[in-house]
């Protein structure tokens, strides 16, 4: 089993690219995204599947482990393939499927090409249990979405200013979560966005 590889890219095709490693040119299909962010002659590592069939051999490469998991385990489901499972992860990232399934979320499923409501349906019911949860739905006591509704209104309250403000959710969640490790109050939901504004020290 080949799981990783490291070395220059030689060629980039639409769906495909070829990493020279060693002296010999490796054909990895990959998504779109890893298609885009490299280029020609750069060094690059993809995490690797290797797809055998009676006919062919089939080297899929991802630039991260967690997408060749989620390549692996999406193939699991009935009737799916690695083409298929390369679909999905060229429009949906790891973590947008793992929401999806935890909230049985058929229309984000269906809008792969290709993925009609009721394949959506199987993938959604078979997919349970075998994802990890996302981010902020795997532990309650550590979670930083978890804590900032556990502690009361205003801690969603002040999140979703500091959204409104240009933060991205996940920063905004650990502004609050610091200000109320720093002090839990008891205070209101001004003196806390003050504090995570502080915090935040105005980076983006």
């Amino acid at each position: 089993m080949i799981a990783s590889l490291t070395g220059r890219v030689a060629r980039i095709d639409l769906d495909a690219l070829v990493l020279e490693v060693g002296g010999i040119g490796y054909l990895v299909r990959t998504t779109p995204q890893a298609l885009a962010a490299t280029r020609h002659g750069a060094e690059l590592t993809l995490h690797t599947e290797l797809v055998v069939r009676e006919d062919s051999m089939t080297l899929f490469g991802f630039p991260h482990p967690e997408e060749a998991e989620t390549f692996r385990i999406v193939q699991s489901v009935s009737g799916i393939g690695p083409r298929t499972a390369l679909a999905v992860l060229a429009v949906l990232d790891p973590e947008e499927l793992r929401r999806a399934v935890a909230e049985q979320d058929t229309k984000t499923i269906t809008r792969t090409p290709g993925i009609g409501p009721k394949v959506a349906g199987r993938m959604l019911l078979e997919l349970g249990g075998k994802l990890p949860p996302p981010s902020g739905a795997a532990d309650p006591t550590s979670s930083p979405s978890s804590a900032a509704t556990s502690t009361g209104g205003a801690d969603a309250d002040v999140v979703e200013a500091l959204v409104g403000l240009g933060w991205a959710e996940k920063a905004a969640l650990g502004a609050v979560e610091s200000a109320r490790a720093d002090d839990g109050g008891p205070f209101d939901a001004a003196e806390l966005l003050r504090r995570a504004l502080r915090g935040l020290g105005g980076h983006r």
